[in-house]
């Protein structure tokens, strides 16, 4: 394939990914239509400046900025740093006051694929309660650990309705950021037992609570938290705008004192 015809193609992809006819992008982007139906067709090569224009308008995520510039070929522009190097010290910064200001209660920071960044000291103590002790330097993916048979399902009572959720942010990640990595991710989650059935078309779920809960129980302990998941703002860096830290709440008091006991004790 050519070039141009690498570019056109992904082009033409992100458009329809959006739903967007060509003098839509066009107009959005302030070009002529006859000019996005050149490039789109492979007559045209793009400059780097229309390259960044286009991706800016199609709200492309950053890796994919860098794909559509190789495409065109463009060196990236965007790069894609460690977490622990020193350019993002500010970051890791940022993250340490969340986990802090969060104790006793979890939180968590995942890349895009939920592999596990970094834990605060109650998600380790909410690990360490359910499936035990993990040995340092352990790869944790947390989307695997909560759809998969053996981990977090033996003690999550609505297991079923909390991945039917799941898998729809997954899935709404494959088709936002287009990348085969995201869409292997959706179809191993969904090879896991009964999985691929909580897709169909399920009832309203339940009109009398605002949030569905994360209802956990072991022996004779019920814990139910709620979730929030936040992301930096204005991200410069891959690795900043994929990153996601998500924080777990207590939905009762006995969980609350739960949790604050558990951190007590490891004092």
């Amino acid at each position: 394939m050519s070039r141009e015809q690498e570019f056109a193609s992904k082009l033409r992809t992100w458009r329809h990914r959006r739903g967007w006819s060509q003098l839509e992008l066009a107009g959005r982007a302030e070009i002529s239509q006859r000019h996005l139906s050149f490039l789109e067709l492979g007559r045209s090569a793009p400059s780097r400046d229309m390259v960044l224009r286009l991706a800016t308008t199609l709200d492309i995520p950053l890796r994919q900025h860098n794909a559509l510039l190789i495409a065109a070929g463009f060196a990236p522009l965007w790069r894609e740093t460690n977490l622990d190097a020193p350019e993002l010290a500010e970051v890791r910064e940022a993250i340490g006051y969340i986990f802090a200001q969060q104790e006793p209660f979890p939180a968590v920071a995942v890349d895009r694929h939920w592999n596990l960044l970094k834990a605060n000291g109650g998600a380790v103590r909410l690990v360490e309660f359910l499936v035990g002790p993990l040995a340092p330097g352990t790869a944790v993916n947390l989307a695997d650990a909560l759809v998969g048979p053996n981990v977090l399902r033996p003690y999550l009572l609505n297991w079923a309705e909390v991945v039917r959720y799941f898998l729809r942010s997954v899935e709404a990640d494959a088709a936002a950021d287009g990348r085969p990595e995201t869409a292997a991710l959706l179809e191993r989650l969904l090879s896991y037992d009964d999985v691929r059935e909580l897709l169909k078309p399920a009832g309203t779920g339940n009109a009398a609570i605002a949030v569905l809960p994360m209802h956990f129980r072991k022996d004779e302990v019920a814990l139910k938290l709620l979730t929030t998941i936040a992301t930096l703002g204005s991200p410069q860096d891959i690795t900043a705008q994929e990153l996601r830290i998500e924080s777990f709440f207590p939905m009762d008091r006995d969980t609350a004192a739960v949790m604050r006991n558990w951190a007590a004790g490891s004092r």
